[in-house]
């Protein structure tokens, strides 16, 4: 149990946080979608501003100290509802005096509902420890950094924020937050928010970093990493967190985010949240990128050395727009988030790189979307996903991309320079507020359509949102650079060479449609010509690696198994790694027995979020 009277103490002790001005409480809350993922009920009560007052142990691997919670709450209101997982909860006040709780039973994927009476408390401290085993938080050994020291990171996307911090884990219910958080002597603590203390201040067993967000975000964005980590400045307002050995490589790799910042402002509007800074994580970090706001979290492999997967950074870049600024409310309609932003990040990569190597993106896109409809089943096709729907599969395709290809179908229909208009209005008239499918749709139809029977015939927007598949007014995406290279797929088809000099001329889009293009079932004789010719167990580039990696599987072919054995034990992004073991595994008596090793000596690396799922499948 955690040691209630000295935390406490401590937390009465401590400076007051909160930044949160006192306002009326009493006012009418505005209504919110139900969220089937949190147990809060904000129409009654719900959680303003989150105030922290923690610690980083990494010798017990726990977050621990108090948590101060500013309410909104009707006048009749009794109790507030949070959510937590795995939280060991000290003691909770308020106005002066103990606060009854009460934690309910815990489900396996949203923890359990804490009661809490307010007694008329519209302030309440908790003093709380998260488990050393809490989902978001990622604890690494000094063996598993660049920098030989200890590492920690927390990644709250979808529901995981409550296993680290008491609060109500919803999309749709914004909150503001300061947090004062002590690590050990030596590490720098960095926040998605504005760091008030660069230095740190001297604090017991450590120093302590003060940080506070003034925007209203959900609360899934608020994140945190400890670690050696060092600034390089790209721009007035951009810049590269990373572990000292990293930070060249970084720089050199974002050197366009400034750019990137004014072409997205150029597009939709200003960029409100101040600085766009971005932090190299270790390998282990299981996405591409998480769009923290002020505080992009990116993973290493997209380092390629030659600024080929910089889609990447625009991407998240995007996020602080849609996502960030304008918010799925709940998790059944995340492509508002995604698909928004997988269409941002096309246009951002348009302006800046040019129209080929936007249409090639979308051509692979395509082929993605192809693949899902193939294999997933009806009701995960639908942009909007029905409540507790539930169906096994990789939705990514869909969310991401069938989503972003509605926003390109509205523009192609409706004319860019009208859509533009609408979605730089959109954002500005939603900014920092939830939104659903339908109450989109609505704007759409009121704000752009406006009536016209002909244009809503030819948009069908409740197919796009509501149904399986693709709706017939979809049109496939053509890329002319692709074309040279079918013809090279059709000619190494018929028995020819690989052509390296073509190969080097590539670009990375192109590599990875001669790589997907090729039979999923290839002679020896035919694999040890691509990598003869092409040196493809050397590549540095991780997205055209992992096309050939799946190849290696598909084909047993045992020349690529040592470069196969390196990218699973040496990264961990859950888009490379589960479909590597998934294929793996379904190569018998070949492939178990190097996924079981593999897995074996990985799986101390990997995030929660990839052993959760490979996991099953390594004991399926």
């Amino acid at each position: 149990m955690i040691k209630r009277r000295t935390l406490l103490a401590a937390t009465l002790a401590a400076p007051a946080l909160s930044a949160c001005a006192t306002t009326d409480m009493r006012s009418a809350l505005p209504p919110l979608p139900h969220d089937t993922q949190s147990y809060a009920k904000p129409d009654e009560a719900r959680v303003l501003h989150v105030s922290l007052d923690v610690r980083a142990d990494f010798e017990r691997k726990v977050i621990a100290g108090a948590c101060t919670l500013t309410i909104a709450a009707r006048d009749d209101a009794r109790e507030i509802v949070l959510d937590v997982k795995g939280l060991n909860i000290g003691i909770v006040t308020g106005n002066g005096r103990s606060l009854p709780f009460t934690i309910g039973e815990s489900d396996e994927t949203r923890g359990a509902p804490m009661t809490i009476q307010l007694n008329g408390a519209r302030q309440i401290t908790i003093v709380y420890e998260s488990s050393p085993g809490a989902d978001a938080l990622q604890w690494l050994t000094p063996a598993q950094t660049a920098s030989g020291k200890p590492f920690l990171f927390s990644q709250g996307q979808a529901i995981l924020t409550r296993t680290w911090a008491p609060t109500q884990d919803s999309p749709g219910i914004r909150q503001t937050y300061d947090v004062r958080l002590v690590v050990p002597e030596g590490l720098k603590a960095v926040m998605s928010a504005e760091m008030l203390t660069p230095d740190g201040e001297p604090a017991e067993g450590g120093r302590a970093f003060r940080f506070r967000m003034t925007h209203p975000v959900p609360i899934y964005l608020m994140s945190l990493a400890v670690g050696d980590l060092v600034f390089g400045a790209v721009g007035p307002r951009t810049g590269v967190w990373a572990e000292p050995s990293v930070l060249e490589r970084g720089l050199y790799e974002c050197g366009d985010m400034e750019a990137m910042v004014r072409t997205a402002e150029a597009l939709y509007g200003p960029y409100r949240w101040g600085r766009y800074d971005v932090l190299i994580l270790p390998p282990s970090f299981p996405f591409g990128g998480m769009e923290n706001p002020r505080l992009t979290f990116l993973t290493p492999t997209f380092l390629a050395g030659d600024r080929s997967l910089v889609s990447l950074i625009a991407h998240e870049l995007a996020h602080s727009w849609s996502g960030n600024l304008v918010t799925n409310a709940v998790w059944n309609d995340g492509w508002l988030n995604e698909g928004f932003t997988s269409y941002f990040e096309n246009r951002i990569t348009e302006a800046l790189y040019g129209e080929d190597r936007a249409k090639m993106a979308q051509v692979l896109d395509w082929a993605g979307i192809q693949d899902a409809i193939r294999t997933l089943p009806p009701a995960l096709q639908c942009l909007h996903v029905p409540t507790d729907e539930e169906g096994e599969g990789d939705t990514g395709a869909i969310v991401y991309d069938k989503g972003a290809l509605f926003l390109r179908t509205i523009e192609r229909i409706m004319g860019r320079q009208r859509f533009d208009a609408y979605l730089r209005s959109y954002f500005d008239r939603f900014a920092f507020q939830p939104m659903t499918t339908q109450k989109f749709l609505a704007d759409l139809r009121e704000r752009a359509v406006r009536g016209d029977a002909a244009l809503e015939q030819q948009l069908q927007l409740d197919a796009w949102a509501y149904q399986p598949g693709l709706p017939s007014n979809v049109q496939e995406p053509h890329a002319p650079a692709f074309d040279r290279v079918d013809a090279a797929v059709t000619t190494f088809n018929a028995g020819g060479a690989p052509d390296a000099s073509q190969w080097q001329g590539w670009a990375t889009q192109e590599r990875q449609r001669f790589l997907q293009k090729l039979p999923r079932t290839l002679p020896r004789a035919r694999l040890d010509a691509l990598e003869t010719a092409l040196q493809l167990n050397e590549l540095g580039n991780n997205e055209v690696l992992f096309n050939w990696l799946e190849l290696v599987v598909n084909n047993r072919y045992e020349p690529g198994v040592a470069s196969l054995s390196h990218f699973l034990t040496s990264q961990g992004r859950g888009k490379f790694v589960r479909p590597l073991y998934r294929a793996l595994w379904a190569q018998g008596d070949w492939g178990r027995p190097i996924a079981r090793r593999l897995y074996a000596e990985a799986r101390p690396m990997y995030h929660n979020l990839v052993t959760n799922s490979v996991d099953r499948i390594v004991t399926a």
